[in-house]
C-alpha cells in the first residue's frame, strides 16, 4: 500500500496543461471564436478544379490559348432547343442570334460564336444531329471566383424560355460552379447527419453522456482551427473544395478516436482508486504517446499527397495534416484540462449504471466498481476488461485467432486479395460533368451534346502551333495530322501573329484508349514550328505520367517514415514491416469495390449516381494515402499495448491475446463511428465525392474488423518471439531515441506505478 499513498510524480507536461485547466479552457474557447472569424467564407474561396498537372504541356498550351485566341476555349455553352421546330427555322435562327448578341455584350465575356455565326465547316459540329438543338460558346473571362460570379450574374437572364426557343446553361465554367455548389450544400447536410449520430454512438460506447461529449468537442475545434488555417492558404495557393469533406471526416473521425482513447484509460485510472491528477498524469504518460504516434503516422500519409503537383492532392493533404494535428493537440491539451475539472463526474449520466440499479430489485448483484462497466475497458488499461462481456468477447476471439492462426492468415488474406481483383480492371479519365447528380443542368446539358452532336464538341484536341510558318508549311502539317488513323477531322489553322491552332477531333470518346494514343503520336509527329497539343486527352495523359512519375517516391516516403515510427515505438525490425504490408494488404477490398461499383456502374442505381465508366486519376492516390494512414490509426493502437503488455511479460503469445482483448472494442467501435461519419460525406451527390466517402468507410471497417481482429493477431502469433527481434545496434538506437507506453524512460509526462503493480493493488483493494 506504501506504493498507492506515495505522492505520484507529475511531470513537466501535465504541469502544463493541468495547471490552470480554466484558463486553458477559456483560451481555448477564444481561440476556436476567433477560429471562425478566420474561417468565415472560406468555402467561397475554394476551387473545384485542380486534376492537371499545372507544370505540363497541356496546361501551358492551354494557358497560351485562352491567352491569344480566347475564342478558341468556350468555357461557356448555351443549348438552344428548338423544340419541334428546326434549329434553321427563320424565327428560331432570329432570336438566337438576339440571345448571342446579348450574350456578347456583357461584362466578362469575351468569344462568342454560335452555330447560326459560325463558318459552314464548323458550323455542323455546333448543330445536333436532329436539327433540333444547337449551342452558342462564349467565354467567361476571369479566375474561377470571378467566372462563377459572373456565372450568377448572367444565368438567370438566359436560362429558360425565349420566344420560340428554350436555354439551358452548361459548359465547364458551369460545371464547376454547380459542382462547388453542391458540394457546399451536401457538406452541410452531412454534418447534420453525422453529428447527432455521433453522439448517439459515444453514448453507447461510453454509457455516460458527459464523457460522450468530450470528443465531439475536439471534433468542433479540429474542423473549425483547420477552416481558418484553409482560409489563410487561399491567400498564397489554390485550395479544393473537397478538402472540405476530408475536414469534416477527419476532424470528427480521429477526435473520436484519441478521445476515446485518451478517456477510456482515465476512467480505468479512476476505476484503481487513483486521484484526478494522477489519472490524468498516467493516462498522458500511456495512452498520450500512443495518440501523438498515431497523429504523425496518420499526418505522413496525408504529406505524401504533397509530392504531387495537382493541387487538388495538395489540398487535401493541407486539410488533412492540419486537422489531425490540431485533434491531436486537443485531445493532450484541451481533453486533459477538461478532465481534470470533470474528475470522477466524467460519469455522470452513466446509463450503464442506472441501467443496473434498475435491476437490482430484479435479483442479487455483487458490488460493483466503475471498472467493471462495460465500455471503460478496452483501451490500454488495467482492470476490470477482463471480467466485462466486451473483455470475455475479445479474450475468446483472440484464443481463436491464435489457436487457428495459419488459417485465419491464409483465409483473411486470400479473401482481401479476391476482393481486390476488380481493380486490375481500372480504367483512368477525367472529373467531368458526370460527377454531378443527372438532374443537374450543366450535367444535362453536357449528356445532350455527348449524345447528340457530332464529333463530341469541346471533346477534340488543340494543337498549339508557335513559331512563324508559311501557309505552305500549315498546310503540310495538316495534311499529315489528318493521316494518322484516330483523327476524324483536322480544323484550323486559325493564325494569329506568329501563333496558330488547329483542332483535331479524333474518332473515338474524348479520352478513351485510342484518343489517349492519338495524343502521343500528335506529340511525335514532326513540325517546322513548335507543337504543344492539350485538350480532355492530353490532360488526361499528363496527369496520368506526373502521377506515374512521382508515385513511387511517395510510396517510399510513406513506408520508410512509417517504419521509422513503428520502430520508435515497438523496437522491433519485423512489426514495422507487418504494419505496412497488412496496412496496404487492407485496402484491396476498398480499390476493389471503387472499380466494382463506381467504375463498372453496380449498385449506380441505389446510390444515386452516374458511371462515366472510369476513375478519376488523383482519387486512388488520395484514397489510399488517407485510408492507409487510419489503418496506421488503428495499427498503434494495438500494437502500443501489446508492446506495454509484452514489456510487462515477456511473453509473446499472451502479450497478443491481452492486445486484442484490451483494443479490440476500442478499436470496432471507433471504426464503426468513423466509417458514420464517411458514410454520411458519402451521401454527397457529387460523384467523387460519394466514392471517397464509402470507399473510406469500408476500409475502415475492413482494417478493424478483418485486419485488427483477424490478420494481426494470426500474423503475429505465427512469427512467435521472432517478432521482437532487432540487431544490436537498432536495440541500442531504440533504447536511446524509441519511446513506449509502459516504459520508465523520461517523457513530457508523468511517470506512475507500473501497469502491473496497479493491477495488484487494485485486486487487492
Amino acid at each position: 500500500m506504501t506504493e498507492v499513498n506515495r505522492p505520484p510524480r507529475v511531470g513537466g507536461w501535465t504541469r502544463f496543461v493541468t495547471a490552470r485547466p480554466r484558463l486553458s479552457l477559456l483560451a481555448a474557447l477564444v481561440i476556436t471564436a476567433l477560429a471562425v472569424f478566420a474561417g468565415s467564407g472560406v468555402a467561397d474561396r475554394l476551387g473545384s478544379g485542380g486534376w492537371e498537372d499545372p507544370h505540363a504541356e497541356s496546361t501551358y498550351a492551354t494557358k497560351a490559348l485562352e491567352r491569344e485566341f480566347p475564342a478558341s476555349q468556350p468555357n461557356l455553352l448555351l443549348l438552344v432547343d428548338a423544340g419541334d421546330a428546326s434549329v434553321d427555322d427563320p424565327a428560331v435562327a432570329a432570336e438566337a442570334r438576339r440571345i448571342a448578341a446579348r450574350l456578347a455584350d456583357e461584362k466578362g465575356i469575351t468569344g462568342v460564336g454560335s452555330y447560326w455565326q459560325a463558318d459552314p465547316s464548323a458550323a455542323a459540329a455546333l448543330r445536333a444531329q436532329d436539327g433540333h438543338e444547337a449551342l452558342i460558346a462564349a467565354r467567361i473571362t476571369g479566375e474561377e471566383k470571378e467566372a462563377g460570379e459572373t456565372l450568377d450574374r448572367i444565368a438567370p437572364e438566359f436560362r429558360g424560355a425565349h420566344g420560340p426557343v428554350e436555354v439551358s446553361v452548361g459548359g465547364p465554367v458551369a460545371v464547376r460552379h454547380e459542382m462547388q455548389t453542391i458540394i457546399q450544400e451536401d457538406l452541410i447536410r452531412a454534418e447534420v447527419i453525422a453529428l447527432p449520430v455521433t453522439l448517439v454512438l459515444l453514448v453507447m460506447v461510453f454509457g455516460s453522456a458527459v464523457a460522450a461529449m468530450l470528443p465531439l468537442g475536439i471534433g468542433i475545434v479540429a474542423i473549425l482551427g483547420t477552416n481558418a488555417v484553409l482560409r489563410g492558404l487561399t491567400e498564397v495557393t489554390d485550395v479544393s473544395v473537397f478538402a472540405m469533406n476530408l475536414t469534416t471526416a477527419l476532424g470528427l473521425g480521429l477526435a473520436v478516436d484519441y478521445a476515446l482513447f485518451i478517456v477510456r484509460r482515465f476512467r480505468e485510472e479512476l476505476a484503481t482508486g487513483a486521484e484526478p491528477l494522477t489519472a490524468v498524469g498516467t493516462t498522458l504518460r500511456t495512452a498520450g504517446r500512443t495518440v501523438l504516434f498515431s497523429a504523425l503516422t496518420v499526418a505522413v500519409s496525408l504529406a505524401a499527397m504533397l509530392l504531387f503537383p495537382q493541387y487538388f492532392l495538395r489540398s487535401f493533404a493541407y486539410a488533412g495534416i492540419a486537422v489531425v494535428l490540431l485533434a491531436a493537440a486537443a485531445a493532450l491539451i484541451l481533453l486533459p484540462a477538461a478532465l481534470v475539472l470533470l474528475g470522477h463526474r466524467v460519469n455522470s449520466l452513466d446509463l450503464r449504471r442506472l441501467f443496473r440499479r434498475g435491476r437490482r430489485a430484479s435479483g442479487p448483484q455483487g458490488p460493483k466498481t466503475s471498472a467493471q462497466v462495460p465500455g471503460t475497458s478496452g483501451a490500454s488499461g488495467t482492470t476490470g476488461s477482463s471480467r466485462t462481456p466486451e473483455g470475455k468477447a475479445w479474450a475468446r476471439t483472440a484464443n481463436l485467432v491464435m489457436r487457428r492462426a495459419p488459417f485465419f492468415a491464409l483465409g483473411t488474406t486470400a479473401v482481401l486479395v479476391l476482393l481486390g481483383l476488380p481493380f486490375l480492371g481500372v480504367k483512368f479519365g477525367t472529373a467531368d460533368d458526370r460527377q454531378l447528380p443527372s438532374s443537374a443542368e450543366s450535367h444535362v446539358v453536357q449528356q445532350h451534346i455527348r449524345d447528340g452532336f457530332p464529333g463530341s464538341p469541346g471533346g477534340g484536341l488543340e494543337v498549339l502551333a508557335e513559331g512563324r510558318a508559311t501557309e505552305a508549311q500549315y498546310a503540310d502539317y495538316k495534311e499529315r495530322i489528318a493521316d494518322l488513323p484516330e483523327v476524324l477531322r483536322v480544323d484550323g489553322p486559325l493564325v494569329q501573329g506568329d501563333s496558330a491552332y488547329f483542332t483535331v477531333l479524333p474518332k473515338g470518346e474524348a479520352v478513351d484508349d485510342p484518343a489517349q494514343g492519338l495524343v502521343d503520336e500528335l506529340r511525335a509527329t514532326q513540325a517546322p514550328f513548335d507543337t504543344k497539343v492539350t485538350g480532355a486527352a492530353a490532360v488526361l495523359v499528363d496527369s496520368k505520367d506526373a502521377i506515374a512519375e512521382r508515385l513511387p517516391l511517395a510510396a517510399a516516403f510513406i513506408a520508410i517514415v512509417t517504419l521509422l515510427l513503428v520502430f520508435l515505438l515497438t523496437g522491433s525490425v519485423l512489426i514495422p514491416i507487418q504494419a505496412v504490408v497488412l496496412n496496404a494488404l487492407s485496402l484491396t477490398a476498398m480499390f476493389g469495390a471503387v472499380v466494382w461499383i463506381f467504375q463498372d456502374g453496380h449498385l449506380s442505381g441505389l446510390l444515386g449516381f452516374t458511371t462515366p465508366g472510369s476513375i478519376e486519376t488523383t482519387l486512388p492516390v488520395l484514397m489510399f494515402c488517407v485510408a492507409f494512414g487510419l489503418s496506421m490509426d488503428y495499427g498503434v493502437f494495438l500494437l502500443s499495448r501489446i508492446k506495454e503488455e509484452y514489456d510487462t511479460t515477456g511473453d509473446h503469445d499472451q502479450a497478443v491475446r491481452h492486445g486484442l482483448q484490451r483494443t479490440g472494442g476500442l478499436i470496432t467501435a471507433a471504426a464503426v463511428i468513423l466509417a458514420v461519419v464517411m458514410v454520411a460525406i458519402g451521401t454527397s451527390r457529387v460523384t467523387n465525392t460519394k466514392m471517397l466517402g464509402l470507399g473510406i468507410a469500408l476500409a475502415v471497417l475492413m482494417d478493424a474488423m478483418i485486419v485488427r481482429s483477424l490478420l494481426v493477431p494470426a500474423v503475429m502469433r505465427l512469427t512467435g518471439r521472432a517478432t521482437w527481434w532487432a540487431p544490436g545496434p537498432l536495440r541500442r538506437f531504440h533504447e536511446r531515441f524509441g519511446v513506449s507506453e509502459s516504459g520508465d524512460e523520461p517523457a513530457p509526462a508523468p511517470a506512475t506505478e507500473p501497469t502491473q503493480e496497479r493491477d495488484k493493488v487494485s485486486a487487492h483493494r
